[in-house]
């Protein structure tokens, strides 16, 4: 599959091309192009060139091309989430499910597109102030591998309505949905050079984009530690910076909880795609009155989770995306076990047997009395581990959940209104469910405080991160 510089697919200027491996069976299903910086040049000059006709179109009018490119997505859902499975390692019905997902974010954002205005500023009379919002320029996506179709829609939708041009990098290891997604957006009509996709390693094309001046904002999805590193080079030239970065996600489960809902979605809050997601749930406290019931409850649930390739029927959980990610997670577990932190009750190795012969798969794991010391506790586990300690109650509860440098998310499980609103206010979190986990709804924005990030993606306040307030005075 080729890269999209100019509206046209093309090969990298090197013609070198890299693998993509399908994470189930370690076989490569294609070749995409291995861009460098000369390709993300000649995307930046491309973005540039169309900038000023793109910007100049009613956001009504580039609106109803989103709706049509949401159109043709969902006309080729099975096709497209086929792709992202044998790429990314999820199950199918996941795939399909995040494949429709970006058709939504796209609507979304063609269905607000008529609402986009400024304001009238009252400044004293007989004058009259008003501001209005102008798109920032050229600006530059940054797209993982984990749930890489949702995250180029939450870049691709707000930057485009509002007259953005875009450089999109997608992630090394599943670039392909996104190519295959941007050809689609091509086809409903976006003009040439408005996107613009560039396929290699970050240490060259991400490097490139965010280095370079001529892109005026940098969206980012990924670890904390490239996130820090890329709002330092970034500010070489201010750019503006909107961060999606780790996360250690609380989950509280309160002695009122329904306990069965609580286990089943602490199961799909944490194993969904592997759990590998920046929303998973990655720290279970329960509270001790109901802990051995809910922690039953838990163990057969997690113990009956099927896993597998993610095109096979009635799979839960497919693989870990690659090598390195299923090499840290046998490391974290290992580590755990040799210093004693806790009690492995599920999983807590590799599969065996038919059909796991290859494959990036590690089975479901519960971990029971984690001390609040150990990495499992302290630190982002990007895979299908989930950590459980029980605490007396919610302020114990709440105090645990907050020793962390991340806030992405976290959620609370309770029957009382009172004590769901003081975890909502007391939590340090970008976001804070109450009896559910994960979902993020488009009209919804999204983000993190402390280590997880800057800026929000989605709803309405994503068009915020993506154009700059100009401020008119008129006299008479």
């Amino acid at each position: 599959m080729k890269m999209l510089i100019n509206g046209r697919e093309t090969d990298a200027a090197s013609g070198r091309t890299f693998g993509v491996i399908n994470p189930a069976t370690e076989q490569t299903i294609d070749r995409a192009p291995l861009g460098d910086a000369e390709d993300v040049r000649a995307a930046i000059d491309a973005a540039e060139e169309a900038f000023g006709k793109w910007s100049a179109e009613t956001a009504r009018e580039r609106g109803k091309l989103l709706f049509k490119a949401a159109q043709i997505t969902r006309g080729r859902v099975k096709d497209l989430a086929t792709l992202l499975t044998t790429e990314q390692g999820k199950p199918f019905r996941e795939a399909r499910d995040e494949v429709q997902g970006f058709a939504n974010i796209l609507e979304f954002y063609a269905g607000i597109s008529a609402s986009l205005r400024g304001g009238l500023v009252p400044v004293g009379r007989e004058r009259y102030g008003v501001t209005m919002r102008k798109p920032i320029g050229i600006c530059g996506a940054i797209i993982p591998w984990n749930v890489p179709a949702i995250i180029m829609g939450w870049k691709v939708g707000p930057a485009l309505l509002t007259g953005n041009t875009l450089v999109v990098k997608p992630s090394t290891t599943a670039p392909l949905t996104c190519l295959s997604l941007a050809a689609i957006m091509q086809e409903a009509g976006l003009p040439a050079g408005v996107l613009n996709m560039v396929t290699g390693p970050g240490e060259t094309v991400g490097d490139e984009i965010v280095r370079n001046p001529r892109i005026r904002k940098i969206s980012f999805t990924g670890q904390t530690s490239s996130g820090k590193q890329i709002a330092q080079t970034a500010a070489a030239s201010l750019k503006h910076v909107t961060l999606e970065l780790g996360g250690s996600d609380p989950m509280i489960v309160c002695d009122d909880a329904d306990l069965e809902a609580a286990a089943k979605g602490a199961v799909n809050g944490r194993f969904y795609n592997c759990g590998q997601a920046c929303t998973s749930v990655k720290r279970l406290f329960v509270f001790e009155r109901v802990a051995d019931e809910y922690l039953k409850l838990l163990e057969q649930k997690v113990a009956a989770l099927r896993i597998g390739n993610g095109m096979t029927e009635g799979v839960d959980a497919g693989p870990l995306n690659n090598r390195k990610q299923l090499d840290a997670i046998k490391t974290a577990v290992q580590t755990a076990r040799e210093k004693g932190e806790g009690r492995i009750v599920a999983g807590g190795a590799q599969p065996e047997g038919p059909g796991f012969e290859r494959g990036y798969f590690y089975l479901p794991t519960l971990v029971t009395d984690v001390p609040p010391e150990s990495a499992l506790m302290r630190e982002e586990i990007f895979g299908p581990v989930l950590p459980v300690t029980v605490v007396k109650d919610l302020d114990e509860a709440i105090a645990r959940a907050n020793d962390t440098r991340y806030g992405l998310g976290s959620s609370v499980w309770t029957k009382n209104l009172e004590r769901a609103m003081l975890a909502c206010e007391r939590l340090e979190s970008g976001i804070t469910w109450v009896n559910n986990h994960v979902r993020i709804p488009p009209e919804m924005p999204f983000g993190g405080v402390k280590d997880s990030g800057l800026g929000r993606e989605n709803g309405l306040e994503a068009i915020d991160q993506y154009t700059e307030v100009k401020s008119i005075l008129i006299s008479p």
